[in-house]
């Protein structure tokens, strides 16, 4: 899954290369954000002040102000539309390495329940969805580190929260604290979304390849054994779609009780009267920056479960694999024609 890619001298040139320009790439646009987060908070004090004080802001000062937005936002769309693309190339290079691997071992894969699948579609889904989650926190890890001091900052204005009085920094800490929370609740309530998933692929397998027999065999996929086998598939749906309900019930609940919360903690500032308009939104998004990036498992969860379940599929099928490979615990660089394309 990772050797084939990262340890190839064919791949070598788009594995840490691309993985730099990925990382690079992300901490600009981090930074951007930080600037548009700033230019909220301008805007919505100029706004305050145009209602607050009639003629007191000129109507041109007004849209140069989101003319600065627009500059700003082009390039940021630009910068993300080709990261996109590019990571979509990185990716595929991912699974061909993973496939080109896999398949010059196919005598020893092909008897595997489900070969072609691991080949065909896993290899795909893991490359995908581990370049998603590992974007995700990079980018989380990215935000954490702009956004903690300036929320930090922002929270010297905060007179008190309420039922606790003044605490220093205490957005952070309430972010940090409202992020444990919803991240213990989703783990106890979806520790066994894994193996479920796990099993959910083992029966759908199964049914599968016996219907793929049954287009060349007569006696194959006969009904009492495809209704039999389609059970089992309907049962493990069944006892899934149970545990994703108060899964879901625990993830939803607490993301909406999040959204309200930033307003709950400003409450006492608010109506004190101590800061504009523009400190409120500028203060709420960056809570909410902070709070999402600790967000990172609760928002990652479902994503992390269908990960879990194709690595444990993956792992299985390469145990098929000869001792050669499997036995080494430094894997030498696999020789490549250095194209990498």
């Amino acid at each position: 899954m990772f050797r084939s890619f990262f340890l190839s001298r064919k791949w070598l040139l788009w594995a840490y290369p691309g993985a730099v320009l990925i990382i690079v790439t992300t901490w600009g646009l981090v930074q951007v954000d930080k600037w548009i987060n700033e230019w909220y908070g301008d805007l919505f004090d100029v706004i305050g002040k145009a209602l607050n004080e009639p003629g007191s802001v000129e109507e041109s000062d007004y849209y140069l102000h989101i003319a600065d937005f627009v500059q700003v936002a082009a390039v940021y769309i630009v910068v993300a539309v080709l990261l996109h693309f590019f990571t979509s190339h990185y990716v595929f290079r991912w699974r061909s390495a993973m496939n080109d691997y896999y398949m010059s071992r196919w005598q020893e894969l092909r008897h595997i329940e489900g070969a072609a699948q691991r080949v065909q579609e896993d290899t795909m889904l893991f490359a995908k969805i581990v370049e998603s989650l590992s974007s995700y926190f990079l980018n989380t890890i990215m935000t954490l580190i702009v956004f903690i001091p300036l929320l930090k900052g922002l929270s010297e204005q905060i007179t008190e929260l309420p039922l606790i009085g003044a605490v220093d920094s205490s957005l952070v800490w309430v972010a940090i604290l409202s992020a444990a929370i919803g991240t213990a609740i989703v783990g106890l309530a979806g520790y066994r979304l894994p193996g479920l998933e796990f099993n959910n692929q083992r029966v759908e397998a199964a049914y599968r390849k016996e219907l793929v027999y049954g287009e060349d065999y007569e006696d194959r996929a006969q009904p009492p054994t495809a209704q039999e086998l389609f059970s089992n598939v309907r049962r493990n749906y069944f006892r899934l779609y149970l545990h994703y309900l108060y899964f879901n019930v625990g993830k939803f609940s607490y993301l909406q009780a999040s959204v309200v919360l930033p307003f709950i903690m400003l409450g006492p500032t608010i109506f004190s009267a101590t800061v504009t308009l523009g400190f409120v939104q500028e203060t709420i998004r960056a809570f909410n920056r902070v709070e999402d990036s600790f967000q990172y498992l609760v928002r990652s969860w479902d994503r992390i479960v269908e990960l879990m379940s194709i690595y444990k599929r993956l792992k299985h099928f390469e145990m098929a694999i000869g001792d050669k490979d499997t036995s080494q615990t430094t894997p030498p660089l696999y020789p490549g024609d250095g194209g990498g394309n």
